[in-house]
This record gives structure tokens, sequence and C-alpha cells, in this order.
């Protein structure tokens, strides 16, 4: 079992069961709502148990993006498939995840690099994330 929660703790969750590897998306979306590229695993939605009050804004007509309404911290992508995203930052140490590529690099912010070695995809890329349409 992983736990994990928001800056502030108003929101906590727990995950039973087994994560996926941590991708990093470089989308407009995740750049504009977080600041920077997001880094997510993700988990059947039966595995995960959120406790406290989760906003939920609609960012697309497919997802949506769950955060603390107290204190902002982003925490979950709700999309398309059987799986919630997590957002890896918000997981507690140690998480024994590792990152395992990145996603939307074509619309990377242009004041970085990738530069790690992991596969990159210029968009999604359903190998690599749990998206199921």
């Amino acid at each position: 079992m992983k736990t994990g929660s928001c800056l502030c703790g108003a929101v906590r969750y727990q995950v039973t069961g087994p994560m996926r590897p941590v991708i990093a998306c470089h989308c407009v979306q995740c750049r504009k709502s977080s600041g920077h590229h997001v880094a997510a695993t993700s988990a059947p939605r039966d595995d995960v148990m959120i406790e406290g009050e989760v906003t939920w804004y609609a960012s697309s007509d497919e997802a949506r993006r769950g955060f603390c309404g107290t204190c902002g911290s982003q925490l979950f992508w709700d999309g398309p498939g059987k799986n919630l995203s997590i957002f890896a930052g918000t997981l507690d140490n140690p998480t024994g995840l590792t990152l395992a590529g990145h996603i939307f690099c074509a619309d990377k912010g242009d004041y970085y690099d990738i530069a790690d070695g992991t596969p990159q995809s210029e968009g999604e890329d359903p190998n690599m994330t749990t998206q199921v349409k």
C-alpha cells in the first residue's frame, strides 16, 4: 500500500494495488496547470481510496483534474480508461517508482531539454499511458 496527500493534508489517499511507472507529460494543459510538466503514475480507480474533499476541474471534454480546494495541490488526472492518474510528487516516500518516459514532447517548454535517456513520444503514446479510448 502507498499513501499520499496534498500540501496541507486536507486530502489524503491510499493506493492498495500496483501502480504504473511514472510518465512525464509535457502537453500544454499539464504545463499551464502545473507551471511545468507533470509527472504521474496511475492505478485502477477501485484501488485508490480518497479521504477529504477533492475539487474537480473539467480541463477537456474527456478529462478532469483533481486538486485540493484549500492549498491548491494538484493530485489527480481522471480521463478515459480504468485507471486514475496520480501526480507522483504527492506520494509519500518511498514510492518504489521510476520515471519510464515522456509524452507530448512536441508541446514541451522551450526553456528545457529532456536528456534523461528514457523514451520520448511527440504526442500521446498508449504504450506509456493508461488512456484507453
